[in-house]
């Protein structure tokens, strides 16, 4: 069946992450509540310690106090914990999902959005630091300004005008600081993904002289993004100075009140005190949570920017296990086209192959073929039609279980850094020794690897710069071929190979079909169309021949119209014997 909503899951998540947060809450209170012991003590200590002269009431008022902030600072740091645990937990959770969906968009087409796993990162570092802490002491500051006003209504006063000022500045500078942050975090990603090109095309870049125009580009990326970073940074420090001044005058202010409400004999000295205390207590908060706007602002958007990731469809994962299939390849009326385009790229294409079969999908460039070769896959959804793999959709199949059936070599061939030889091979997965040197051999890369430092334990990373596009190709196509998959999708696997690799790509093509895998590959070389029992033939998404190799190249030799230039038909008709 298929996979619910992402959407559901972070909802979930969200839930499940509740119930730590209350306790947190519960926490909070308690650690707010235990902050009174400093003013209570000093308001103690000022009207009858230091009044009645009496010793033993000072003892016994210090080990009360003292034993209230131990319990204090045992509550905050078992918050700081929760919260710490809780965003590990977070971020566990969604993570796997996040990777899912990014997967899932990179597939659909709609865009890179590998930023969203950093995105995570922020949130999860966001919760688990002091931010949300500021943000639940912050509830508490009326409490702390109504027990200053029980001492007297204008020391209550001058607190609240301090909360309520300070409060503002807090609005102001998220409101100042949030289009410049969203600026600058937007301009940070395109740097990015700038250099990123940069790096994977920097032998191009250097042949054709293009290094100093991309420089220049990237650099004014880089100075629009310092430009509107700066521009937030400003205003947060103005701001929080101001924010500053605030709270340290209003401090002044208050004592001044005190003071002058204690030479009135209205107050004591110790409720002056202990009123300065509060206040100070009462107004950390907001002051604090000025100085995180710029941490909340980011936190903000990098939350909303997941769950708009986690809200998309995911790939099929959960279904019935079904029994390993024989490799009869069913394509029913199949159409595709791009997202938002009323022009599809594919066109009612229909064709079966049975078990051991070999077809070769040839055609003039842009006739759809890496298409075709995708979507039979499942890594694309059709926009209509079916593909069907032993009476299964495929693009339904749960994608774990149906990549052990499945071996792909796509036209663009990527091998995985961090990774030996041997992984990459296996897929990935706890290499099988016997599994990954019998694909290594049909596909003949087998003695190159053994040629190579540390054999097939060499990681990729030491020889990525010295493998050839040919190399390449051929690990792939090893990887493609381990596991003995059932159906083998080849996407011009023969295009940077030479001649001993063209001989071990053919070699490794008989040996799937004697076994009876179904094989199709998209080319335009004779000697491995040579190889295939038959032949489909696209042009412009369409089906415009497919039966028998030798009926269809036939069909191709006699017919008045021109051959498309990128198909190439031998002559002599006994090359394709």
């Amino acid at each position: 069946m298929r996979e619910h909503s992402a959407s559901t899951a972070f909802q979930a998540a969200r839930r499940s992450i509740l119930r730590p947060l209350a306790w947190v809450g519960v926490f909070s209170f308690a650690i707010n509540l235990l902050l009174l012991t400093m003013p209570l003590y000093m308001m103690q200590v000022y009207d009858r310690v230091l009044g009645s002269q009496s010793i033993d009431t000072l003892i016994y008022l210090t080990g009360v106090a003292l034993f209230a902030l131990l319990v204090l600072a045992s509550f905050d740091l078992v918050r700081s914990r929760v919260l710490l645990a809780a965003g590990e937990w977070l971020e566990a959770r969604l993570a796997p999902e996040l990777f899912d969906r990014l997967i899932a968009s990179a597939l659909a087409g709609t865009g890179n959005r590998s930023e969203a796993m950093r995105d995570l990162g922020t949130v999860r570092n966001f919760l688990s630091s002091g931010g949300v802490a500021v943000l639940l002491d912050a509830p508490w500051a009326p409490a702390f300004i109504a027990a200053t006003w029980l001492l007297h209504p204008l020391l209550g006063g001058v607190a609240l005008s301090a909360a309520v000022m300070l409060f503002i500045l807090a609005v102001i500078s998220d409101i100042a600081t949030r289009a410049p942050l969203d600026a600058t975090n937007r301009d940070m990603l395109q740097a990015a993904s700038h250099t990123a090109a940069v790096v994977r095309d920097a032998e191009a870049i250097d042949a054709m002289g293009m290094a100093d125009a991309l420089l220049r580009r990237w650099y004014g990326l880089c100075m629009r993004m310092l430009s509107h970073n700066r521009t937030a940074a400003s205003r947060a420090a103005a701001l929080g100075a101001a924010s500053k001044f605030c709270r340290l005058a209003v401090q002044i202010l208050l004592m001044a009140a005190g003071a002058w409400l204690v030479t009135q004999h209205v107050i004591t000295g110790g409720a002056m005190i202990a009123g300065s205390i509060m206040m100070a207590r009462a107004l950390a908060p907001v002051e604090q949570a000025i100085g995180i706007a710029r941490q909340l602002t980011a936190a903000r958007l990098a939350y909303k920017r997941v769950r708009l990731v986690l809200a998309s469809e995911g790939r099929p994962r959960f279904g019935l296990p079904l029994p390993r299939p024989e490799g009869r390849l069913t394509v029913e009326s199949l159409s595709w086209a791009l997202p938002n385009s009323l022009r599809p790229i594919l066109r009612n294409i229909s064709f079966e192959l049975a078990p051991g079969e070999a077809l070769a999908i040839v055609g003039p460039s842009a006739a759809g073929k890496s298409s075709l070769a995708r979507l039979l896959v499942g890594v694309r959804r059709p926009s209509a039609g079916q593909v069907r793999l032993d009476g299964a959709e495929v693009a339904d199949w749960p994608r774990a279980e149906f990549g052990r059936y499945v071996g792909y070599l796509p036209q663009d061939v990527s091998l995985f850094p961090g990774a030996t030889i041997a992984e990459n091979i296996g897929r990935m997965g706890e290499p099988d020794a016997e599994a990954v040197i019998e694909a290594a051999r049909k596909a003949g890369v087998h003695d190159m690897v053994l040629r190579l430092p540390k054999g097939y334990d060499t990681p990729l990373d030491e020889i990525a710069s010295v493998l050839s596009g040919g190399q390449r190709q051929r690990i792939a196509l090893a990887r493609a071929i381990f596991g003995k998959p059932s159906l083998v999708v080849l996407d011009e696997p023969n295009a940077n190979l030479d001649t001993e690799g063209d001989a071990a790509l053919a070699a490794a093509l008989q040996e799937l079909k004697a076994r009876g895998a179904t094989v199709v590959v998209v080319t335009h070389r004779p000697a491995l169309v040579a190889q295939v029992d038959k032949v489909l033939l696209l042009k412009d998404g369409a089906v415009e021949m497919f039966g028998p190799r030798k009926q269809v190249l036939e069909r191709l030799r006699t017919r008045p119209e021109p051959v498309p230039s990128t198909v190439s038909v031998p002559a002599p008709a006994r090359q394709m014997a």
